[in-house]
C-alpha cells in the first residue's frame, strides 16, 4: 500500500506544543492561605526542597525527566533531591524516598508512582504538607495527588493502533501485546494497552483491564487474532523474553504492540532471531526518545507515540516553586482528570487519514 506524507512543517508542530506547555503558566490559581490547605505560600525566604521520585533509572526516559528537572531547580532555586526505585514495579524504595521528603521538610514531590502501595506513603505526605504531583503515571485514584502532568497514555495508544490498522491495508493482524506488568494494575499500562487496541477498532471488553477482550474477530480493516498478553516490565530483556513466549505460541505474529521502546528493542531482536523481518511484522510502542525515534530511522521500530518528560519535570519544579513562594497551584487540562502535556505519532511510513511526524522531525524535540 502506498502512503502519503501530509505535508505540515515542522515550525507548526512545534507551536503547537509550545502552546499546550505554555497553559502550564496561564492555569496558576491563586491558594488561600487559610484552613492549613496545602500549597499555602508559607516559604521563609530559604530553598524550596522538592523530591523527584522516578520509577527506575535503567530507563533512559526517567534519566532525561531527572536531567530537566536538574535544570529547572537551578533556574528556580529550588533544592531538588533524587531517587528512584530499584527497578519499574518497586514501590518499597519509592515508599521510603517519600518518607524521607517529609522528614526533610520538602514543599513537595515529584513522582512517577511504581504502584498502587504508593499511595498511602503519597497520603501521609500531602497530611504533612507537601504538595505532591504525579509525573508520567497517573496514580490509582487520581486524586491520591494533588496534580498529574502526565502524556494523554490513551490518546497515545490510540494513535499507534490507528496507523497500524491503516498499514495493515486490510491483511489480518496476528498481534503480540507486550504489557508492562501482570502482577499489578497500573494506569499508564491499561491506557496504552487498551487505547492501541481502541485505536485498531477491537471492542476491547472492560477498558479498564487488560486480556479481557476476545481472541478473534474484526478490526477497523479486518479479521484479528490476539495471540496473548505478557508482561515486559518495560525491559529489553523483558520485551525479548515476552516476544520469544508468543512466537513459541503462534510464529505467524505481524503485529508487536510494545509498552516502551527498551520493550520493542528487546521484541525485536527475538523476532530477528526468529528469522523475522521488518518486512513481516510491524512494531509499535509508545516513548518517542531519541533513541526510539533512531530505532524508527533505522527501522526497528515502525511507529511510536512521542512524549515529553523533560517539560513534565520543568513543569513540576516550576509549579512547587510557585507554589512554595507565590500560593499558586496549577489546574488539569479541560475535560481531563491531569494536565496533558502533549503526544505525536513519529513514523517514517505515514498512513493516509493519520496525523503524523517523521523521524527527523521527532529527533528535533525528542523527550521534550
Amino acid at each position: 500500500m502506498s502512503h502519503a506524507k501530509f505535508d505540515t512543517s515542522r515550525a507548526r508542530r512545534i507551536s503547537a506544543l509550545t502552546s499546550v506547555f505554555a497553559l502550564s503558566a496561564l492555569t496558576l490559581t491563586a491558594c488561600s492561605d487559610d484552613a492549613g490547605s496545602p500549597g499555602a505560600a508559607d516559604n521563609d525566604g530559604g530553598p524550596v526542597g522538592v523530591s523527584l521520585i522516578v520509577k527506575t533509572t535503567t530507563n533512559p526516559f526517567f534519566v532525561a525527566m531527572q536531567d530537566g528537572a536538574q535544570v529547572a531547580a537551578e533556574e528556580h532555586g529550588v533544592e531538588l533531591t533524587l531517587a528512584a526505585g530499584r527497578q519499574d514495579g518497586d514501590e518499597d524504595t519509592q515508599i521510603q524516598a517519600i518518607e524521607n521528603a517529609v522528614a526533610r521538610g520538602d514543599a513537595g514531590i515529584l513522582i512517577t508512582p511504581n504502584g498502587p502501595a504508593v499511595v498511602d506513603a503519597i497520603s501521609t505526605a500531602r497530611e504533612a504538607g507537601l504538595y505532591v504531583i504525579a509525573l508520567d503515571t497517573p496514580p490509582d485514584p487520581a486524586d491520591a495527588v494533588d496534580i498529574t502532568f502526565a502524556t494523554d497514555n490513551r490518546l497515545a495508544g490510540q494513535k499507534i493502533g490507528e496507523w497500524t490498522a491503516g498499514a495493515l491495508d486490510g491483511e489480518k493482524a496476528t498481534i503480540a501485546m507486550l504489557d508492562l506488568f501482570s502482577d499489578k494494575v497500573v494506569s499508564v499500562d491499561v491506557d496504552r494497552d487498551q487505547g492501541f487496541l481502541e485505536g485498531m477498532g477491537i471492542d476491547v471488553a472492560d477498558p479498564q483491564a487488560n486480556g479481557d477482550e476476545a481472541p478473534t474477530g474484526t478490526y477497523s480493516g479486518g479479521e484479528y487474532e490476539i495471540v496473548g498478553n505478557e508482561a515486559s516490565d518495560g525491559a529489553e530483556d523483558g520485551g525479548r523474553t515476552a516476544m520469544e513466549n508468543l512466537l513459541t505460541k503462534n510464529p505467524d505474529i505481524n503485529v508487536v504492540y510494545t509498552i516502551n521502546e527498551p520493550a520493542a528493542y528487546g521484541a525485536f531482536q527475538a523476532l530477528e532471531a526468529a528469522g523475522k523481518t521488518s518486512d513481516d511484522v510491524l512494531v509499535v510502542s509508545v516513548d518517542g526518545g531519541c533513541a526510539g525515534v533512531q530505532n524508527v530511522e533505522e527501522g526497528v521500530i515502525d511507529a511510536t507515540s512521542q512524549q515529553y518528560p523533560v517539560r513534565m519535570a520543568e513543569m513540576g519544579v516550576e509549579a512547587i516553586a510557585q507554589l512554595a513562594t507565590e500560593g499558586a497551584t496549577p489546574e488539569t487540562s479541560e475535560g481531563l482528570d491531569f494536565f496533558n502535556t502533549g503526544v505525536e505519532l513519529v513514523t517514517d511510513t505515514p498512513v493516509d487519514g493519520v496525523e503524523s511526524i517523521d523521524s527527523t522531525e521527532a529527533t528535533e524535540i525528542c523527550w521534550g
